[in-house]
């Protein structure tokens, strides 16, 4: 199954790469109309998931639902993504050689993507929209536990390749039920030319060690905000608070909080009652223990946890350094905060830490494709391949170079 429907989006391929942006962003506009239009029947899909969900943890149940809010989220995020820059075609650089050679080096799409999730039935428009305006097909294969929402959505998705004239084998749907398909998805080499897998660290480490295609994913997000003594106290923990308790589930979630030995007395004590006031149990090492009674010890494993949940480990460090030091040894990558107002501090820190997002004076929530500008992402890459990030429409893009001459030969 999974090679037929490879090779029905490999046959599409052409269509799209050569499709102007008016027609793909036609088709994502219609689906984000079909998707307002059909709203009230796709809340009583996903009401009807929701309900199914038995055993699901609070943070997948989180991700499955919507609401009237979300589901204007999702509509309104492809409007975004149809109105941005298209990256195909676009010339990244030119040169000319001593010997008379012009170059230049070209977006184009990826191919045929693969996205394996789980939960979050958003992706399902945002991944279909993302690949189709960066001229690629795509290869859906969502969790069973979202597929009546995932089921209505790639019909308004299919609506707007209708009206477009695009291809129906752009985007296809893989039946969730069969988990032997996953395993097809990651042996398809030569046909599925990336996959890209959102959900749990369960399936992210099954596909980056099983897969046989390459894979642009992110494995933890072991979050961090580091409060420096400079910080603004009341941007501190307004910051911190919402890092960690605006959506628990998120990817982007501050799991642990740094605070600086030097830090004042005051400002530690109203950090850690902030989050335990904020109904979020509190893991600290010694010296937080102290700051507050309600604060549990901390063991080992909780500086590489991702908790997805409401609880944080807190720890004191030896300034911006410690912190360094501290998310080096502990983090995953993904995304990192410096609380500080002195800007050498928070310039070092930018500079230092290693992670695909690293934010200054700025909640961890922003991790999103949305809050970039992006209308929407794919994923967050923290891998070393050509995308780093939320990955949007320049990172479903690679390039080639064209080389125009006049008939040289090399001696």
């Amino acid at each position: 199954m999974i090679n037929d429907l490879a090779r029905a989006a490999r046959a599409a391929l052409p269509a799209l790469a050569a499709a102007p942006t008016a027609q793909k962003a036609r088709a994502v506009r219609t689906a984000a109309a079909a998707i307002r239009a059909r709203g009230t029947e796709l809340l009583a899909a996903n009401a009807a998931d929701v309900a199914a969900a038995v055993g699901l943890s609070a943070a997948l149940v989180d991700r499955l639902a919507l609401d009237g809010l979300r589901v204007e989220g999702i509509a309104a995020g492809l409007d975004t993504v149809a109105g941005l820059p298209d990256p195909v075609g676009e010339v990244i650089a030119r040169w000319q050689r001593p010997n008379g050679l012009q170059f230049s080096r070209v977006r184009v799409p990826l191919g045929v993507i693969g996205i394996i999730y789980e939960s979050r039935p958003g992706v399902t428009a945002d991944a279909a929209a993302l690949c189709l305006m960066a001229g690629n097909a795509c290869l859906l294969r969502g969790g069973s536990e979202a597929a009546r929402s995932n089921a209505l959505l790639l019909d308004c998705m299919a609506a707007g390749l209708r009206d477009a004239g695009l291809p129906a084998a752009a985007v296809q749907m893989v039946p969730a039920g069969d988990r032997a398909l996953v395993g097809q998805m990651l042996a398809a080499h030569g046909l599925i030319d990336v996959i890209i897998p959102r959900g749990g660290k369960g399936l992210v480490a099954r596909v980056q060690a099983d897969a046989r295609v390459p894979v642009l994913a992110h494995l933890d997000g072991i979050n961090h905000v580091y409060v420096d003594a400079s910080a603004d106290p009341d941007a501190a923990v307004a910051v911190v608070v919402n890092s960690k308790l605006r959506r628990t589930a998120v990817c982007g979630s501050m799991e642990t909080l740094l605070i600086d030995a030097a830090a004042p007395a005051a400002l530690k004590q109203q950090l850690v009652a902030a989050l335990l006031d904020g109904t979020c149990e509190v893991r600290g090492d010694a010296a937080v223990q102290a700051l507050d009674a309600r604060v549990v010890p901390a063991v080992a494993q909780d500086w590489d946890t991702e908790y997805l949940d409401a609880i944080a480990s807190v720890a004191e460090v030896a300034g911006v350094d410690g912190a360094i030091a501290h998310i080096a040894a502990h983090g995953s990558q993904h995304t990192e905060c410096v609380m500080a107002q002195d800007e050498a501090v928070a310039e070092r820190f930018l500079a230092r830490v290693d992670a695909a997002i690293v934010l200054h004076n700025a909640s961890t929530q922003f991790a999103d494709g949305g809050e970039f500008g992006f209308g929407a992402e794919i994923g967050i890459a923290t891998g070393r391949l050509h995308a780093r990030g939320p990955v949007a429409l320049e990172g479903l893009t690679i390039f080639k170079t064209l080389v125009r001459g006049t008939g040289q030969v090399r001696a």
